[in-house]
């Protein structure tokens, strides 16, 4: 009863999450602390090259299909290369096969740098483990391929987000169906995910290991969890678009950023579903919901849980101007923070009552430089270093519950 209820309050802050985003100005930044400051960041995001025109394909209507082919729907040529994320049957089917640690990964745009900086910090220390499973879900989605591959891809994370401003996510141009136009990150991945990262992570997939990737189905509604190491062990130009475009969905801020259209194939007809933020369906990933369940037939397959939280847990007071950009950007920041809480606490209740060792990271709530916008790249690396140090230390992770009163913290945000 107590995960029902965590579960509706979640959703809850999740749907006004949605619904308000859909409506926002330019004035919504990912990080949670710094919704005022996306008008002022659009403003100064530089232009490196020409805005790619729309494709005929990409202006032509979808064809219509149905629920019930939605619901069959598989990657041809792929039959593993994802699962609905809230079906326990399907899941089983994609477990590792090897024991070992978990790592789940949450969104929380440039504050991500902090993640990046506690993955460094953690190798430094010598003491990071290898990981069975790892799970990313909008920002997290970016750092977990290479968090996958361990250490000697630190450098790689570092670089994401010590050496990126904001004119390398985004464009200030309104496209059909977003505000922005996200070409920039869209080549930005393109760089990144390279036919040898690939390879890479199809070598550890074959080892047993699996790296999974949240993107929400807008379509069905739902969430859908990606087997990255499947697409990887395929290999061909396809595969490694995929498994581009999959990254690029799970970032995709409805409204903000357009969704992505991914082709699939139900009883011998091919249509495109639309993709976007992981972060839509849950703040991060562990296992379907129901395997937490006491009624569930399966025990989660897991005895050591990491989740790395790129965000702070407690409200922080701010007072928004009165203006339309101001109050929406509050409220979602607002409506953000309590779906990250009640997730928290969900997965608290629930590995506490599976008997599985729960460690979480957050961002130091002492933090308190100001950003400018998002993606700035002071106050990402500031905050990357803070995590290094918290990393290198042993400190980043709190095996007992936070506290997650409401009375939140009085600093406010300059």
């Amino acid at each position: 009863m107590a995960l029902h209820k965590l579960r509706i309050a979640s959703g809850l802050a999740v749907g006004l999450m949605a619904g308000t985003v859909l409506l926002a100005t330019p004035a919504l930044d990912w990080g949670v602390a710094h919704a005022q400051k996306f008008a002022e960041a659009k403003k100064k995001a530089e232009k490196k090259a020409p805005s790619p025109k729309e494709t005929p394909k990409e202006q032509a209507e979808r064809p219509a299909f149905t629920a019930e082919e939605a619901e069959v729907a598989v990657i041809p040529g792929i039959p593993d290369a994802r699962v609905w994320g809230d079906s326990e049957t399907d899941f089983t089917r994609l477990l590792p096969t090897v024991s070992g640690p978990w790592l789940a990964i949450s969104g929380g745009g440039s504050d991500g740098a902090y993640g990046a900086g506690i993955l460094t910090g953690w190798s430094e220390s010598g003491k990071r483990p290898e990981f069975a499973a790892v799970t990313g879900s909008s920002i997290g989605s970016l750092v977990a391929p290479f968090a996958f591959l361990g250490p000697r891809y630190d450098e790689e994370i570092k670089k994401n987000f010590t050496t990126i401003t904001a004119a390398d996510i985004f464009e200030d141009h309104i496209t059909r169906d977003s505000l922005f136009d996200y070409w920039p990150l869209k080549r930005l991945i393109e760089q990144k995910v390279t036919p040898k990262l690939l390879s890479e992570i199809a070598a550890e997939h074959a080892r047993g290991r699996r790296l999974f990737v949240a993107t929400t189905n807008l379509d069905a509604g739902r969430r859908v969890l990606w087997n990255m190491g499947a697409i990887a062990t395929k290999g061909d130009e396809k595969a490694l678009k995929l498994f581009r475009d999959v990254l690029l969905a799970s970032c995709a801020i409805p409204g903000i950023f357009s969704p992505v259209g991914i082709e699939v194939e139900a009883n011998g007809k091919r249509f495109e579903e639309m993709h976007n933020d992981g972060t839509l369906t849950a703040p991060f990933f562990v296992i379907p919901e129901s395997m937490f369940s006491a009624g569930s037939t399966s025990r989660p397959p897991l005895t050591q849980l990491y989740v790395i939280v790129n965000s702070k847990l407690a409200p922080e007071f701010q007072m928004p101007p009165r203006n339309i950009a101001g109050v929406l950007g509050r409220s979602i920041a607002v409506a953000l923070t309590a779906a990250l809480r009640a997730e928290v606490m969900l997965i608290y209740v629930a590995a506490e009552r599976q008997g599985i060792g729960l460690h979480l990271a957050h961002v130091d709530p002492t933090f308190n430089m100001p950003s400018r916008g998002p993606f700035d790249g002071k106050y990402m690396q500031a905050l990357y270093e803070r995590g290094v140090e918290a990393g290198k230390k042993g400190t980043a992770f709190e095996d007992a519950t936070p506290d997650l009163s409401m009375r939140g913290s009085s600093n406010a945000q300059q």
